[in-house]
């Protein structure tokens, strides 16, 4: 059970009155988006180290912020980008090509890239908090007075480091963090008053989980099946099926409170998981470490799992960033594979008003910076759908890096009144946007083999047009044989076209009888032109 001790107290108090200096420096939106400024990006994926392993090739997603390199289009911008272990040259120059208007050389000399060297299953923020002497070539390459730190998801690990840099994190305090989890959301969904599926709150052992399903199956009589998440889990991955089918001769109105609760017990063993690897052995020993929730199995025909995304502000602003229709696999499409912009319009307002009462409430409680909301909608015809939210990340997730992409490549803006986000020329644009594109046949692909396919079949983003495709998680390739991608049109169609484009050349490119294949060395230089080699 996680508790907060006397020194975190202290150390979130510190942390706050440091954060506060933001509210101070970029009073508005604007300001905070376009001044000048020095940004730390510590993609550290500091959450629980065994649910994160559920996650193939976890060990590369710290690549996922690679999109902050692009905010490198404004010439008053320096970065600092931490990682584990080195990334490969190619894809640092494939990001700073991406930039419109912007020489390579100036960006370049505009970014210091930094590594722990160390690929340690724990989070690069405690790899950092390790070694002094990189802590302190962090703070020293910083313009104080002009710095903030931006990180996937906030512990008392990145608020250490931000005390230890004395640089403002822009990310919701530690000691919210609890908002972000399975349990946490229901609590701000009840105070927001947006509609969730019925549910429990957070357990901690066996019975407890026995006793809450019970319940639930009380208030709840028709209900035929229920999912089990624990409270930390992370991309669906957290989440099993509880089919209550096989004991309905206990259900309410049966058999009694008490047999139900040791039938459903019984079942736990039998719990269809989400994420492949994990067993029940397994799950029932992180309920005591992680908490565990249930909650109705939201049914229906025809489902979606849209989600909104926001961000407040230092000011305390409430902003609407984008919609999405997240596209869900795994046994039953509980878990996170990609997403599509924007979410159906027959929704998408109301997704955005419901993002509004969570930002709100959240503000309220001090948060900053990312939240997401996921959602299930359900189709009830003409056009109406029966929307309940899911759960707040309280991070930035897998829809976050695709419209951050889409954003700082175009420079474009969000239309809170359509939900479309148009182009400086007025055009509104779409994509399709996955971290899970992945197929055996890729295995042993390296960056550079990528950056050859992509030039010889002209699959790169083009920045007149505005449209093509973006690649990340590029380090998982060789090894995991999965990649990340967001391809953009002008149409949802033209998307999805882009997209299946390139898979088809990713396929055609990787077929076992197809050995011509041009080589990086066929023609360019073996070295890089400062004569290191790669």
């Amino acid at each position: 059970m996680v508790t907060i001790n006397n020194s975190e107290l202290e150390q979130v108090d510190k942390f706050r009155h440091l954060q506060s200096t933001l509210r101070e420096r970029w009073k508005t939106i604007e300001l905070f988006d376009n001044s000048e400024a020095d940004i730390v990006v510590i993609p550290s994926l500091s959450i629980d180290q065994r649910e994160l392993q559920k996650i193939e090739g976890c060990e590369h997603y710290e690549e996922r912020l690679l999109f902050s390199l692009m905010r490198l289009r404004n010439p008053r911008t320096r970065l600092i980008y931490v990682t584990s272990t080195p990334l490969h040259p190619s894809i640092i120059d494939y990001y700073l090509q991406l930039l419109p208007g912007i020489p390579f050389s100036h960006a370049r000399n505009r970014l210091l890239l930094l590594s722990t060297y160390d690929s340690s299953l724990k989070p690069l923020s405690e790899k950092i908090l390790e070694r002094p002497r990189l802590t302190e070539r962090i703070r020293q390459a910083l313009r104080l007075e002009k710095s903030f730190m931006v990180c996937y998801n906030a512990t008392f690990l990145e608020a250490e480091l931000s005390l230890q840099l004395n640089v403002p994190l822009y990310a919701a305090a530690p000691d919210l963090q609890i908002l972000g989890t399975k349990s946490g959301s229901r609590q701000i969904f009840a105070e927001s008053k947006v509609p969730y599926p019925d549910g429990s709150t957070r357990v901690w052992n066996q019975q407890d989980l026995a006793v809450a399903a019970c319940e639930l199956w009380e208030r709840q009589p028709t209900s035929q099946r229920m999912v089990v998440k624990l409270n930390e889990g992370i991309s669906g991955e957290g989440n099993a099926l509880l089919d209550l089918k096989p004991i309905m001769d206990v259900a309410p109105g049966q058999g009694s409170t008490a047999e139900r609760v040791t039938a459903i017990s019984d079942r736990f063993s039998n719990l269809r998981f989400q994420s492949k690897q994990e067993t029940w052995a397994n799950f029932a020993g992180r309920i005591p470490e992680l908490g565990a929730i249930v909650e109705s199995f939201v049914e229906g025909e025809i489902k979606r799992s849209p989600s909104v995304q926001g961000r407040i502000t230092p000011t305390g602003e409430v902003e609407i960033l984008s919609t999405h229709d997240q596209i869900l696999g795994g046994p039953d499409g509980q878990i996170y594979l990609g997403c599509r912009f924007p979410a159906d319009e027959s929704y998408r307002l109301e997704l955005q008003q419901l993002g509004l009462q969570v930002g709100r409430k959240l503000a309220e409680k001090g948060a900053l910076e990312r939240f997401g909301v996921d959602f299930i909608a359900v189709d009830k015809g003409n056009k109406k759908w029966d929307i309940q939210a899911i759960e707040i990340n309280l991070r930035k997730g897998g829809t976050t890096h695709p419209f951050m992409t889409l954003k700082l490549l175009t420079n474009g803006r969000y239309d809170l009144s359509t939900g479309l986000f148009y182009s400086q020329q007025g055009r509104p644009k779409y994509y399709i946007a996955t971290d899970n594109l992945q197929k055996d046949r890729y295995r042993g692909l390296l960056p550079n083999d990528l950056m050859d396919i992509i030039a010889h079949h002209r699959l790169h983003f083009d920045s007149g047009t505005e449209t093509g495709t973006v690649f990340h998680l590029m380090g998982c390739l060789s090894q995991f044989g999965k990649l990340g991608l967001t391809s953009i049109g002008d149409s949802p169609q033209q998307a999805e076209d882009i997209y299946n484009k390139v898979v088809k050349v990713l396929d055609e490119e990787t077929r076992s009888d197809n050995y011509d294949l041009p080589l990086f060395s066929d023609y360019t230089f073996p070295v890089a032109w400062d004569g290191h080699s790669y």
